[in-house]
C-alpha cells in the first residue's frame, strides 16, 4: 500500500476529510478510493502537461482497483480557468454520464484543482470531488479549503464556489517533475505561512530550504505543516468572513501583477506572491507598522529560492499604476469599494487592514517601480 508520511485532518463536521501526504499515492490511489467510496464512477479532470506525466498512473491505479473511469483533458496554464474551460469540463462530465453520487478527481495543479473543484459543484448541481494536487503550490494551498472558481477578465478568482473536497492525496513523488521554477513558485505559498502568524516556521524554513528544494523528509515535513496551518483557519473561518483572508498576504498585489500580465507564463502565481508578499512588508514599514529589516530578510530568503522580489523583475512592460490599482479595487477583499489589505507588523505578525488609503498604496506603487 502506499507510503503515507502525513495525514492532516479537515474537520469540518459531516463534510470532514484528510490530506494524505507521501511518496507515490498516484500508484495506490485505486485502492485508497475503493476503500473509502465503494461502488462510485469517476471523472479524471487534467491538464495536457499533467496528461502525459502523472495521468498514465492513476489509470493504472484506477483499473487495478477495477474502478470505471473516464478522463477530461484541458490545455495547460493559468488561460484554462475561463468560462470556456469550465464549460468544457462540466459538458465532459455530462456526456459520460457520471452521476451525482459519483466523484470528480481533480488532477494536476492549483489551475485544474480550482476549475475542476468549481465543475463539481456545479455539475448536476453538487458532485463529490478528490484533490491530486501535482504542484506544489497545489499541495500545500490551493487543494485544501474548498475555494473553487475562475478567473474574470475583471480579476483573478472573482467566480467560484466554495466546495470541500471528500479527500486531498498528495503525491510527494509528483513534485520531481516539475520545472525549478514550478517548483519555486510554490514555495512562495509555504513561506506565506511563516509570514502570516508562525515566525519560528519561517526560521525553520530558513535552515531547511535546501533540503527542501533537495527533496528530503523536509519536504514531506514543510507541506504537512503548510496544510495544518490551513486546516485550522478553514475550521475557524470557512466562507473567509475573518481570519481566512490572512491567507491572503501578498495576493492583492500579486493578483494585480497577474492580470496586468495577462495571465499568462509572463508571471506565474507563486512568483506574484512573491513579489505581493515583499511589497506588502515594504508597504507596512512605509506606513510605520513593521521593521523595515524583517523586509530584508524575506528578500534574501525568496531570492534564495530563485524568487522575484521587485517589480522591476517582472517579465516584459507593466501597465501604469492606475492600471495596477484598478486591478486591485476589484480584489475580493473590497468592502463597499473600500480597500482592505493584509499587512503585517513584522515576521509572522500579519493583520486584517480596512480602510486602507488609495492614494497611499498608488504612491508606493510609484517609488517602486522606480
Amino acid at each position: 500500500m502506499a507510503d503515507i508520511a502525513h495525514t492532516v485532518h479537515v474537520g469540518l463536521g459531516d463534510r470532514a476529510y484528510d490530506i494524505l501526504i507521501g511518496d507515490r499515492l498516484l500508484d495506490d490511489a485505486g485502492a485508497l478510493l475503493a476503500e473509502r467510496f465503494p461502488g462510485r464512477r469517476y471523472g479524471i479532470i487534467t491538464d495536457d502537461n499533467v496528461a502525459k506525466a502523472q495521468l498514465p498512473r492513476l489509470l493504472a491505479s484506477l483499473d487495478a482497483a477495477g474502478l470505471q473511469h473516464s478522463e477530461i483533458v484541458l490545455p495547460a496554464g493559468e488561460s484554462t480557468k475561463s468560462w470556456d474551460m469550465l464549460g468544457q469540463a462540466v459538458e465532459g462530465i455530462l456526456a459520460a454520464r457520471l452521476e451525482r453520487g459519483d466523484l470528480i478527481i481533480a488532477l494536476g495543479g492549483g489551475v485544474i484543482g480550482d476549475l475542476a473543484g468549481f465543475a463539481s459543484a456545479i455539475a448536476r448541481r453538487g458532485m463529490g470531488f478528490v484533490q491530486m494536487p501535482t504542484s506544489l503550490l497545489a499541495q500545500v494551498d490551493s487543494s485544501v479549503g474548498g475555494k473553487t472558481g475562475i478567473n474574470s477578465p475583471h480579476g483573478k478568482n472573482l467566480i467560484g464556489a466554495f466546495h470541500q473536497p471528500k479527500l486531498v492525496l498528495a503525491d510527494l513523488s509528483t513534485l520531481d517533475t516539475l520545472s525549478p521554477r514550478q517548483f519555486a513558485s510554490g514555495y512562495a505559498e509555504v513561506v506565506k505561512y511563516g509570514l502570516i502568524d508562525d515566525e519560528a516556521f519561517f526560521f525553520w524554513l530558513e535552515e531547511n530550504q535546501a533540503e527542501i528544494f533537495a527533496g528530503g523528509p523536509a519536504r514531506g515535513e514543510a507541506i504537512a505543516r503548510c496544510c495544518a496551518h490551513k486546516a485550522r483557519v478553514v475550521i475557524e473561518d470557512e466562507t473567509e468572513l475573518g481570519v481566512r483572508a490572512l491567507l491572503n498576504l501578498g495576493h492583492t498585489f500579486g493578483h494585480a501583477l497577474e492580470k496586468d500580465t495577462g495571465y499568462s507564463d509572463r508571471l506565474l502565481h507563486g512568483e506574484g506572491v512573491a513579489v505581493g508578499m515583499v511589497l506588502a512588508h515594504g508597504f507596512s514599514a512605509r506606513q510605520g507598522l513593521a521593521p523595515s529589516q524583517d523586509t530584508g530578510r524575506i528578500v534574501a530568503h525568496l531570492k534564495k529560492a530563485g524568487l522575484p522580489t521587485t517589480l522591476a523583475e517582472v517579465p516584459g512592460t507593466l501597465g501604469s499604476t492606475e492600471a495596477l490599482m484598478a486591478a486591485i479595487a476589484q480584489d475580493k477583499k473590497v468592502s463597499r469599494g473600500a480597500l482592505t489589505f493584509i499587512l503585517t507588523r513584522g515576521i509572522g505578525r500579519a493583520f486584517i487592514e480596512k480602510n486602507v488609503d488609495p492614494k497611499a498604496v498608488s504612491s508606493f506603487l510609484d517609488d517602486m517601480r522606480g
